[in-house]
């Protein structure tokens, strides 16, 4: 893998950190519990979707975009990235944003994330729940090309070939930091929705011979779906990486029983998993994807089905800007 061959556009200092949560994993009577900080990628607040764009905007560049063009729902991570990243780089960037959940709250259709794709900058469109997102971000970019634009369109959650190069990469830095530190890794988990993050770390786990599995806590589909999603891409970016042999179908690992409601729906597990790495480590968490997979993390060490005397490396999403958006529910577990 030199993924050096790619467009790349640098945009926050690397390796992120890895740190051990030694409180947690007392808390829990084990196992050891190290996480992997991509929620400190820098720009915006950082997320994972950063390491995604620095591949996806390096494209953009390389063919003459002058405007991103991405979609996602009101609190999306994603997009307030992709707004950040275009202003940064002194483009354009247009959103599509779909009402997936249900909700007059003013909390969640005015702050957090959507606050801040207002503050980059950002032209918004809105959609309602069940549309077809991906080809409505790429009928936009057609009508923005029309009107004379360069866009480029990037699909949910920076999920393709491309994007999924950037945790390819962050399989590698990992494993270098493992290495450095000696740290023998028995996992990785981390939140798994649109595909990109796992797809790419599992790509660039096969590649390099490492051993290390990786499971994903779901937080939108069901098991199925999920890992055929994840499996599908993988072996894209393996193709496109230049990763010989594949992706085993065996080595892709999605739990999905800790969504709840839906996606963004909030649950019990994912406010206490919230609750206890800010008290506990300092550490925000998000209310979508990180907290719904610590959540998970928690409850498979809670019922033994992660050892105590495993060292497990959970990977931090980002998205902590969110917790804005789901502040009531916050604030009526703290009342409890």
């Amino acid at each position: 893998m030199h993924l050096a061959r790619f467009p790349r556009q640098r945009f926050f200092p690397a390796p992120t950190p890895l740190e051990q949560l030694p409180n947690l994993s007392r808390h829990l009577g084990g196992p050891e519990i190290w996480i992997k900080r991509d929620d400190c990628t820098v720009v915006a607040s950082g997320g994972n979707k950063i390491r995604k764009l620095e591949f996806l905007a390096g494209e953009a560049l390389a063919q003459g975009a002058d405007t991103l063009v991405t979609q996602g729902a009101v609190q999306s991570n994603h997009v307030r990235q992709t707004a950040a990243v275009a202003a940064r780089l002194g483009m354009k960037c247009h959103v599509l944003l779909e009402h997936r959940i249900e909700t007059n709250d003013p909390a969640y259709l005015t702050s957090g994330n959507l606050f801040l794709d207002r503050l980059f900058g950002a032209s918004i469109e809105y959609r309602p729940g069940g549309t077809d997102m991906n080809a409505a971000a790429v009928e936009a970019g057609e009508k923005l090309r029309a009107g004379g634009a360069k866009p480029y369109v990037i699909p949910g959650g920076g999920s393709n070939r491309v994007g999924a190069l950037g945790y390819v990469g962050c399989a590698q830095e990992l494993m270098a930091q493992a290495d450095e530190m000696g740290l023998v890794i028995d996992r990785v988990v981390h939140a798994t929705g649109s595909a990109g993050t796992q797809a790419g770390l599992v790509a660039g786990m096969i590649g390099m011979n490492a051993n290390v599995p990786v499971l994903g806590i779901g937080v939108r589909a069901p098991r199925p779906t999920q890992e055929a999603n994840v499996h599908r891409l993988a072996e894209e970016v393996a193709d496109y990486a230049g990763i010989k042999g594949g992706v085993p179908r065996a080595a892709v690992m999605a739990n999905c029983d800790y969504v709840g409601a839906g996606y963004g729906q909030p649950t019990e597990p994912m406010r206490e998993a919230v609750t206890l790495l800010a008290r506990l480590e300092g550490v925000l968490l998000d209310p979508v994807y990180s907290g719904k997979g610590m959540a998970g993390l928690i409850d498979l060490i809670r019922r033994g089905e992660i050892g105590a005397r495993e060292r497990v490396v959970f990977l931090h999403t980002g998205g902590s800007v969110g917790l804005f958006g789901y502040q009531p529910f916050f604030e009526a577990g703290f009342a409890a």
